[in-house]
C-alpha cells in the first residue's frame, strides 16, 4: 500500500484512468520537489460552484493542510485565490497567514498582476489544489462543461510563470491537468475540455483534498516527521469551511460533505495516511 493507492481509493469519477500515465510514486515526487525548494510557498485554491454561487469544500481544507505542514517545517506560506474564496481562506487559514485576493480581470491585466506577485513574494514553489484552470479556448469550464470564466481569476499565470510547481486535481479541469490533457479527453468519465495549464509535478486523487493530504503525507515521510492534522482537526476544518459558506461540489448544498463524501468517509483516507506513516516509522 502506497500513498498513491490511498488517495486514489474510492474513485467515483474515474480519475484513476490517468494513473498509468504518471510515475508510480507521483505524490512522493511532488513532495520531494517541494522539500527541495524551501522558502515561501504560494498555495492556490478555490473552485466556484455555479449552481450555488459559492466555492466548494474540496480544495480549501487540502490547501490549509499543505500550508500547515510547510509552516511546521519553517516555510512561509501565502494563499492565493479570488473574491469568492478569499474571505473563507482568511477566516479558516489561521492567524498570521497572508491571503491574496487575485483580481478577476482580462488576460493582459492578470499576467501583469501575476508577474508583480511573483516578483514581490519570490516563491520557492507554487502549488495549486482544486483550482479550475484555463482550457485551450482561454476559458474556465466546470465538470459539466459550463463556462464559468466570469467567476474565475486567471491565477494560472502564477503557475505558468514559475519553474517549480505542483498541481492537484480529481477531474481534469484543474490547474496541472494540462500535463495529461489528451489523456483526460480519452477517459470516458472525465471532462471533455480539460485544463491545459501544466505543472512540474501532477498529483491526482479521488478527491482533491485527499491529494493535499497525500502531498502532506509524502512531505512527512521524506522529512521524517508526521505533519498531518488529527482526524478531529481535519473534520473541524471542513466544518469551518462549510460554516463560512462553502458547499459540497456534488450537491451544491451547504452541508458537511466533500465531493459527496461524508466527514467520516473523508477521514478514513486521512486515517489510512496516518497508519501508513506509522508503518514507515514516521511519528
Amino acid at each position: 500500500m502506497s500513498i498513491e493507492d490511498i488517495i486514489l481509493d474510492n474513485d467515483r469519477r474515474g480519475i484513476s484512468a490517468l494513473r498509468a500515465h504518471l510515475p508510480d510514486d507521483f505524490c512522493d515526487q511532488a513532495g520531494a520537489l517541494v522539500l527541495e525548494h524551501p522558502g515561501t510557498a504560494i498555495i492556490i485554491t478555490g473552485f466556484y460552484i455555479l449552481a450555488a454561487g459559492a466555492v466548494e469544500t474540496d480544495g480549501p481544507a487540502g490547501a490549509i493542510v499543505i500550508g500547515d505542514a510547510l509552516r511546521k517545517l519553517g516555510n512561509e506560506v501565502v494563499y492565493v485565490t479570488d473574491q469568492w474564496s478569499a474571505p473563507l481562506m482568511e477566516a479558516a487559514a489561521g492567524d498570521g497567514v497572508r491571503v491574496v485576493d487575485f483580481p478577476i480581470a482580462d488576460a493582459e491585466s492578470s499576467k501583469r498582476r501575476a508577474d508583480e506577485l511573483l516578483s514581490e513574494i519570490d516563491p520557492s514553489v507554487v502549488i495549486a489544489i482544486e483550482r479550475c484552470g484555463l482550457t485551450d479556448e482561454g476559458l474556465f469550464r466546470n465538470m459539466h462543461g459550463q463556462d464559468i470564466t466570469p467567476y474565475n481569476a486567471r491565477i494560472d499565470y502564477l503557475v505558468s510563470g514559475h519553474p517549480h510547481t505542483v498541481g492537484i486535481g480529481d477531474g481534469g479541469n484543474e490547474i496541472g491537468m494540462g500535463n495529461l490533457a489528451r489523456e483526460v479527453t480519452e477517459a470516458p468519465t472525465l471532462v471533455k475540455i480539460p485544463c491545459v495549464t501544466q505543472v512540474s509535478k501532477l498529483v491526482i486523487s479521488s478527491v482533491s483534498n485527499w491529494g493535499g493530504y497525500g502531498l502532506a503525507a509524502s512531505i512527512s515521510k521524506l522529512s521524517g516527521r508526521n505533519l498531518l492534522p488529527s482526524i478531529e482537526e481535519e473534520q473541524d476544518l471542513v466544518r469551518r469551511t462549510v460554516d463560512l459558506g462553502a458547499v459540497d461540489g456534488m450537491s451544491a448544498k451547504q452541508e458537511y460533505k466533500v465531493d459527496g463524501f461524508t466527514l467520516e468517509e473523508n477521514s478514513r483516507a486521512l486515517q489510512r495516511l496516518h497508519d501508513y506513516l506509522a508503518e514507515q516509522g514516521v511519528s
